[in-house]
């Protein structure tokens, strides 16, 4: 145990090495659990807003990986799956599973100022089973530009060495119930225990950190004989390659060799600069109509090869940019086009890319440009921009933002009856054939190919499929079925997973429509997922400028084989199931969802969900689900729960594509709670070129 004078001694060092105490900006770094810190400690910063991390640590024979956001200024919370090598020598006859999954919860409470330190609140394995739950309060001072000093206080696991008594009363034990809910009785009670640490910041890329522990590892210590801890002092060096990359190298309790790797990722910023694609050419200015009054007749509408002309040119012009023209309808005055973009990411680009086609190839009597962004055949909205506006404001100070003062966002309405049309654009046949990642959990997932088909039979009305092979992986494959009492809609995937490779993922007929204003419908039969067949309906009410949307959702399926089939006989369960969804938009890229309904197995509950959705496709969320289906079948804690990301490839490329990659991840699943999964769902599909998805990328409107 570290006496007090010892543990102040540390302390006082530290802060000698400063000189004068200022306020200065140093790395926020992580320890290895993933999560902002010293080594095996937390400290009392928190990353930049945003700031989301990868995080793989091996200590000793323990490897951990974790994934963090920062989900406000103040706020972060991490996902950490754990797991032990050998564990059939350690534990070779109790039956505990060798696999550890967490969720941990921090918030800042203070900034550091001048003279205040920042300081830290946090929650680790908040739902766990208690082995590994901890409670911390940690103050973090910066003095000079070099050296950071971190001071702390541990409950559960971070108070287990070197305690200094129950500040609030006993620890209660927990019991297998209580596994996986929110341990609120054992929060900052039991034994207290100090911890500290400093940072040393040796050159722009090397870093030195030191500290005291006081994390006893109890666990892998003295039960086990995992680690042995000599030692409550760990120290290391860390190395910062760019802005995206930390490597650290530690000893750690006088006995164990430790490393991590650290990816850093800022969503607010691409990891490849701009994007990469054509151009933006300019307005095309009209000649003023003093000066050449017949350049604004209006009598070429009546000419009878105008549309089909006017059609060919701006398809030339917007193929450059993987614009598709769905039809186009116009007066002398006004022009409605509907388009459909396949590359450009951001909605705001796609519209001004198309309004500069417009102003270079339609007559000067045209003033009105109506520009209808199309998401599965249906018209999302409709952008109105005045063209003499265009010409105004391109190369005006803050163009982007005065431009918007001007453009006004409707109901896209039903198509004009004078549109013209391309015969060639429908039916059409798409295929392609990638390799896929998927991603079950933390260091858990596959590689495989997928070949995927789309067949465009007319406007809302697609046939797609996808089959998909696997190559290699880890994800569970014994085929062993499933012991819930409940109808097995989840918990048997590793029989499918085994049993069918390959295995046709999805063959789907959807129809999309518009019944009336704000609203949207979706029906889709087939083949829905890997797991269920049907029939899925859904209707959505979404006005173009409301945050809030209602939906309803109303799903008829059978269970598939686990061969990857076509057949159903091996489950022989079907199931009607249905939702009412409420969505709404708390701005700053906030998305809150509530759905309320029955689930797959037949339990009825509600769902609850946060998203962070970014202007350039990012998107970050957590979500809970409770049900009247017993609490063993729901996954760990009684409850369903786990978070989910999707990063667009674009971010990372630089390259224009609509691509992303996500995952979602959970620390349990269950029968219960589950609901099936269906493409084209309509609320994401809408909502990108609706009022709060437009306005902040609008910048990207002029590039």
């Amino acid at each position: 145990m570290l006496s007090s004078p010892r543990l102040s001694a540390l302390l006082v060092l530290s802060t000698a090495l400063a000189g004068a105490p200022a306020l200065a900006e140093m790395t926020k770094s992580l320890n290895l659990n993933g999560t902002t810190g010293l080594i095996d400690m937390p400290s009392g910063d928190a990353q930049e807003d945003a700031r989301f991390t990868f995080s793989t640590a091996l200590v000793g024979p323990i490897t951990r990986a974790t994934i963090s956001f920062q989900i406000t200024e103040r706020l972060s919370g991490s996902f950490r799956f754990q797991t032990w090598r050998d564990w059939n020598t350690l534990f070779p006859s109790d039956g505990k599973k060798f696999e550890d999954r967490s969720f941990d919860l921090r918030y800042q409470i203070l900034k550091e100022g001048t003279y205040v330190p920042a300081l830290t609140i946090g929650l680790q394995d908040f739902t766990g089973d208690g082995t590994f739950a901890s409670e911390y309060l940690a103050a973090t001072k910066t003095f000079g530009d070099r050296l950071k000093v971190t001071a702390g206080l541990g409950w559960g696991r971070m108070g287990s060495y070197g305690g200094m008594g129950e500040l609030f009363g006993d620890r209660p034990p927990l019991s297998e119930e209580d596994a996986g809910n929110p341990n609120t009785d054992q929060w900052f009670r039991g034994e207290a225990a100090p911890f500290a640490g400093v940072e040393y910041k040796i050159t722009d890329q090397w870093t030195f950190k030191a500290e005291y522990s006081s994390d006893d590892y109890t666990l892998e210590d003295e039960t086990r004989g995992l680690i042995e801890r000599d030692s409550p002092f760990n120290f290391g060096f860390e190395y910062q390659r760019g802005p995206n990359a930390r490597y650290g190298l530690y000893s750690l309790y006088g006995s164990e060799i430790a490393f991590a790797f650290h990816l850093i990722l800022d969503p607010k910023t691409r990891a490849a600069g701009g994007v990469m694609g054509a151009a933006p050419v300019a307005v095309k200015a009209r000649p003023a109509r003093a000066a050449d009054p017949d350049a604004y007749d209006g009598g070429w509408v009546t000419q009878a090869d105008a549309g089909p002309l006017l059609r060919k040119n701006l398809a030339k012009r917007l193929a450059v940019d993987g614009i598709v023209i769905e039809n186009l309808a116009y007066t002398a005055s006004t022009v409605q086009i509907r388009i459909r973009s396949g590359r450009i990411d951001a909605g705001s680009q796609a519209i001004g890319r198309t309004a500069r086609a417009l102003s270079h190839v339609m007559p000067a009597s045209v003033e009105t440009f109506e520009i209808v962004p199309v998401v599965n055949g249906i018209g999302a909205s409709k952008v109105t921009i005045r063209r003499s506006d265009l010409e105004q404001l391109e190369y005006a100070a803050d163009n982007a933002s005065l431009l918007r003062q001007r453009v006004t966002i409707t109901d896209a309405g039903r198509v004009p009856a004078n549109a013209v049309g391309d015969d060639g654009l429908y039916p059409k046949f798409r295929w392609s054939l990638k390799p896929a990642l998927k991603v079950s959990e933390p260091l858990k997932g596959d590689v495989g190919l997928r070949l995927s088909a789309s067949y465009d039979i007319r406007p809302g009305l697609v046939l797609s499929g996808a089959v998909y092979k696997r190559m290699f992986g880890n994800v569970d494959r014994t085929g062993e079925p499933s012991s819930s009492p409940l109808p097995h809609v989840r918990t048997d995937s590793s029989r499918y997973s085994k049993f069918g490779d390959p295995a046709l993922e999805q063959l789907t007929l959807a129809w999309f429509s518009r019944p009336a204003e704000d609203v949207y419908s979706r029906v889709t039969f087939g083949y829905l997922e890997r797991m269920h067949a049907g029939v899925s309906g859904e209707v959505l009410w979404k006005p173009v400028d409301s945050r809030l949307a209602l939906g309803v959702e109303v799903n008829y399926t059978k269970q598939r084989d686990t061969d990857g089939g076509l057949g159903f006989d091996e489950y022989d369960y079907d199931i009607v199931t249905g939702h009412l969804s409420a969505y709404y938009d708390f701005g700053n890229g906030f998305l809150g969802q509530l759905d309320v309904g029955k689930y797959l197995a037949g339990d009825v509950g509600a769902t609850v969900s946060v998203d962070r959705v970014f202007a350039n496709g990012w998107r970050v969320g957590a979500f809970a689900t409770v049900t009247d289906a017993p609490s063993d079948t729901l996954g760990d804690g009684g409850f369903d729960k786990g978070i989910r990301f999707s990063i667009p490839l674009t971010w990372a490329i630089g390259n224009e594509t609509r691509q992303s990659f996500g995952a979602t991840l959970r620390p349990g699943t269950g029968d219960g709670g589950a609901r099936v999964d269906v493409d084209g769902r309509l609320y994401e599909s809408i909502r990108e070129y609706h009022t709060q998805s437009l306005d902040p990328d609008w910048g990207r409107v002029w590039r």
